[in-house]
């Protein structure tokens, strides 16, 4: 279910008819899908371009055809072909062409002729360089693209997923606002400008993610996508970038010139390592589980059919919600997958992935996704969405479903068992949560705390989404409250709680980011929410315009309390290694809750020095409700971090326990030594 947003994305692509040279307009080939695992597979790293010594190779994958052309071109769109190479049979399905001159700035497409019908050109499935609109692959030195130092570049050593806190952005919505003192609004770069500043004088860009003290920001799609005309940048078009075009290379709308490949390389590898100089990791969200197209897919333009999952009728499948589904558990599929995470891996040195609609993908592809990022990097870790959109062909128990997060090895799937808990259900604007006032949330939300691991506290048979410990381990779970689809927090407390002001809400959302960053797993939160930011109410802001979805910077200023409590909630968590304990065992260990029969009201204790915390005994109580909570807290030293709406990480002042009044809609953690 969870991704309402791309149903439109298909639809609006082909309308803005922005990128195929050609349309493909004859029906494909079509097989059986039986026939498919037949089909002879190619597991060469040379598909499809490579330049060395002896001139300029390629290599395209496509068994059924009868013939395939490579027709070279002097410019990135509009012009002749100078050159036609006829390509040859080669091994395992693979067709194949050299020319002895390195034809660097030269750009190239592929023709298949297929069932007797010559298809639509293509750049391919593995273009790495394109021109304007991904019309066409580029041959470039990718040497040159490489920024100064960037052999020493690395991005941050974790040791776990739990130890990061992950900032979700939007190239255009963290910069392109009026107030951001940002040059190249909109763009890669926008993130290697040093001390931006805001129009009332805050920081803003880079210099805000590392006052923030975030480790790890997750950027939306970055690949080249369908939906926005590089060749008029001036339109200002917006999109999230859900609809995959080439798969491997950065998307020209974010560069300076869509139109010189190396630039956008260039750009992207700046941002990367200008994030890594901060001390900040980067992750790619990636899209997989379907294409921007149907037949005129460059998957379909190459190889009709094979990636691609379909019905009984021959139609696509569509578990995407989009139009189709690729078809993971295909070994060339499943070799294209784990094959490009480790060229952005290498190439771009990116620190994590995040899989769009994960559960269309089969366990054990992304078990090897998982496998070979690690042996990469060891710090580069892996999550995404444990569900899909709709019904696929694929079984149930082979999907990357949350339900099967424990059959997956190094792989987190986000838990909406605490995202609606706490905030209210996603898809009803009105719904409220535990930190908005409705009661009965209580046992999910001490789901969440526990990472969705087994404990003997816990009852799932009272949980809202999920009725069993589908978790092995807090490693498997990303907690939020919001991202970048449907209602931004802030919109959602203004839709569910009619008649409140300002201040309350902004009182619930700290209530409800103190239980996402003090639960065990790993925290998420979605960018300018720190700032209270909203989208004027939009749930589906994938193509509206900036207006609605750039964060407007002189709220930092105006909600300077706000982001300070973020700051130092994030502070709280990074500082000890209690909110992050990597094993099923010590939670049910070291967490233990207190018996509470008022609503709206979660109380329980971390002890044991968790996790080698220097804090013996952590106490937590969240007050949802909007009464106060009389609390019952053994008497000793304690060290008050948060009360009331406030919070420090290194405390606001003592208390002696003995009965501690929480008030409303607030947290109170109190710690000790002894």
């Amino acid at each position: 279910m969870k991704r309402t947003f791309k149903a439109g994305l298909v639809l609006s692509a082909v309308l803005a008819g922005t990128v195929a040279t050609q349309a493909q307009t004859q029906p494909l080939p079509r097989y059986m899908e039986s026939e498919y695992a037949s089909w002879p597979t190619y597991g060469g790293q040379d598909l499809e371009l490579k330049v060395d010594a002896s001139g300029t190779h390629f290599t395209l994958w496509s068994p059924k055809a009868e013939a395939v052309q490579v027709l070279i071109y002097d410019t990135d769109r509009n012009t002749a072909p100078v050159d036609t190479l006829q390509m040859k049979r080669g091994q395992n399905g693979t067709w194949v062409a050299s020319v002895p001159q390195q034809l660097y700035g030269k750009f190239y497409t592929f023709r298949v002729t297929v069932g007797g019908q010559q298809l639509a050109e293509t750049p391919g499935v593995w273009a790495k360089a394109v021109g304007t609109n991904g019309e066409r692959a580029a041959i470039i030195d990718f040497a040159t693209t490489d920024p100064q130092g960037w052999d020493r570049d690395h991005g941050p050593a974790i040791e776990n997923i739990t130890d990061a806190v992950i900032y979700e952005m939007h190239h255009r919505d963290f910069s392109m606002h009026p107030s951001s003192g940002i040059v190249n609004k909109g763009k890669f770069l926008a993130l290697t400008e040093p001390q931006t500043r805001s129009v009332l004088g805050d920081a803003t860009g880079i210099d805000h993610l590392k006052e923030l003290g975030v480790t790890h920001v997750h950027i939306l799609p970055s690949y080249d996508y369908n939906s926005v005309d590089e060749s008029n940048l001036a339109s200002n078009q917006y999109n999230w970038g859900y609809d995959p075009y080439n798969y491997n290379a950065p998307e020209g709308s974010y560069s300076t010139n869509p139109a010189d490949p190396s630039v956008r390389v260039r750009e992207m590898k700046e941002m990367v390592k200008a994030l890594h100089d901060a001390g900040i990791g980067v992750v790619m969200d990636v899209v997989y589980n379907h294409t921007a197209n149907n037949d005129d897919s460059n998957f379909s333009l190459t190889a009709p059919g094979y990636y691609y999952r379909h019905r009984a009728d021959g139609s696509y499948s569509d578990a995407s919600g989009c139009g189709n589904e690729t078809a993971s558990e295909r070994q060339q599929m499943r070799d294209f997958i784990v094959n490009s995470v480790k060229y952005w891996a290498n190439e771009y040195h990116i620190d994590g992935f995040r899989f769009d609609l994960m559960a269309i993908h089969d366990i054990e592809t992304m078990n090897e996704v998982a496998a070979e990022l690690k042996k990469i990097n060891p710090s580069i870790f892996v999550y995404g969405e444990g569900w899909t959109a709709g019904d696929s062909p694929l079984p149930a128990e082979k999907r990357a479903l949350k339900e099967n997060v424990d059959k997956m090895t190094g792989i987190a799937v986000f838990s909406d068992d605490i995202r609606d808990a706490v905030k209210g259900h996603y898809s009803n604007a009105a719904d409220r949560g535990f930190a908005t006032g409705k009661p009965g949330n209580e046992e999910t939300v001490k789901i969440g705390i526990v990472a969705s691991t087994a404990h003997p506290q816990v009852d799932y048979r009272k949980g809202n989404n999920s009725k069993f410990a589908y978790a092995g381990a807090p490693t498997e779970i990303i907690n939020y409250v919001s991202c970048h689809d449907d209602l931004t927090l802030t919109d959602k407390l203004a839709a569910s709680m009619p008649g409140s002001t300002e201040a309350q809400r902004q009182r619930a959302a700290r209530l409800a980011q103190t239980i996402v960053f003090t639960s065990q797993g790993t925290p998420f939160m979605f960018a300018g929410e720190e700032v209270f930011r909203d989208k004027k109410g939009v749930h589906n802001s994938y193509k509206s315009p900036d207006s609605v979805n750039a964060i407007d910077w002189t709220l930092k200023n105006k909600n300077a309390e706000q982001f300070d409590y973020y700051r130092e909630l994030i502070k709280l968590r990074k500082s000890h290694p209690a909110f992050r304990m990597t094993t099923a065992r010590d939670i049910a260990k070291n967490i233990v809750f207190d018996k509470i029969t008022s609503p709206n009201v979660v109380s329980y204790s971390i002890r044991n020095n968790a996790n080698g915390d220097e804090w013996k005994e952590i106490k937590l109580v969240f007050n949802g409700s909007d009464a106060p909570f009389v609390a019952k807290v053994p008497r000793g030293e304690w060290l008050v971090i948060a009360r009331d709406g406030r919070i420090k990480a290194d405390g606001l002042g003592t208390s002696k326990g003995g009965t501690i009044v929480v008030e409303p809609t607030s947290a109170l953690i109190l710690a000790r030594r002894q």
